[in-house]
């Protein structure tokens, strides 16, 4: 299980998603791309409301959507 540290980390789970878990012991989903060649950082939501199934969905979403959708349609 993922427990607070002196220090923020990341837990992998592959494909560019990761926990992020922060001092406080808040955990947060995260998701690495590229885009442009600059690394991006999407949201994903907060654990325990986004379980990993559940994070692992928008994951999913949100790569078909960079794939077939201009970038700003995306942000906004």
């Amino acid at each position: 299980s993922a427990k607070a540290r002196e220090r923020q980390y990341k837990l992998s789970d592959g494909m560019g998603m990761y926990l992020l878990v922060h001092p406080s012991g808040g955990k947060y989903w995260r998701l690495k791309y590229r885009f442009k060649g600059k690394e991006k950082v999407l949201s994903l939501g907060v654990y325990p409301e986004a379980s990993l199934s559940k994070a692992r969905e928008k994951r999913d979403v949100a790569k078909r959507l960079c794939k077939s959708t201009p970038f700003r349609a995306i942000q906004n």
